[in-house]
């Protein structure tokens, strides 16, 4: 963590170089996205021989989107496969590191804007694994126009339409809102505003921050979501 006027910015940097050195891809090449945004994910491949390096990677991996909600969705759909991976889950996951490896300078930066109005996006990608048709919830929420919570899961049963889908992600994402307003009220936090939930919709689907958590993304749609996170990169050049 580090302070300045501007605020407070989260980054991991040395634990992801850590990291890289224990998958042996301190010299890969970089990518773009933590996933292809084209990716179909499949059930083949051969099963590894030892799960543990396997399992080990991705529990790091987990750990690291505490600061990192652009890897959460592709986190969560390899952590899927801890007891039985294959050389493919294998192969998602080294994607993944390409992808941090060009992003070790990225973090959050918390900043005081005036206020702490609750703001939550939430989205859904209905029947999106097409292994078990189940859907992905994803929401993040902003407080005082900072991210501080985010999530990317597998929904617990099949939606047997659009709509279902779609409550069960605002179910979850209001549970949350819940209890963040009663842990900030406890700490003596007043609100002068309602709290606010935006769900998708077909006309704004392009425009759902949400969207990061439940889907993959071509590069640049990607980057401008990062951009309204307020998840920047200290080391791009640009």
């Amino acid at each position: 963590m580090a302070s300045s006027s501007k605020g407070l910015f989260l980054n991991q940097r040395k634990y992801i170089i850590d990291l890289l050195h224990d998958a042996n891809l301190v010299d890969a090449k970089p990518a773009p996205t933590p996933l292809d945004s084209k990716l179909k994910l499949q059930s083949v491949g051969k099963l590894l021989p030892s799960p543990s390096m396997y399992q080990k990677l991705v529990g790091k991996l987990i750990y690291l989107t505490i600061t990192r909600p652009d890897i959460a969705f592709p986190v969560s759909l390899v952590s899927q496969h801890m007891h039985a991976p294959t050389n493919y889950h294998l192969q998602l996951v080294k994607r993944i590191l390409r992808y941090l490896k060009g992003s070790i300078g990225r973090g959050l930066l918390m900043t005081n804007n005036g206020h702490t109005n609750i703001f939550d996006y939430t989205d859904f990608d209905w029947v999106g694994n097409t292994l078990d048709r189940r859907s992905t919830t994803g929401y993040c929420v902003f407080i005082g126009g900072n991210l501080v919570s985010w999530k990317s899961k597998k929904q617990h049963v099949v939606a047997r339409s659009n709509a279902e889908a779609e409550y069960q992600a605002m179910a979850s994402a209001a549970c949350k809102l819940i209890w963040l307003k009663s842990l900030l009220i406890d700490l003596g936090c007043t609100f002068t505003t309602p709290t606010a939930l935006f769900c998708d919709n077909q006309a704004a689907i392009s425009e759902q921050l949400a969207d990061v958590f439940t889907k993959m993304l071509p590069t640049t749609q990607f980057l401008l979501l990062l951009s309204k996170f307020g998840s920047i990169n200290l080391l791009d050049p640009a």
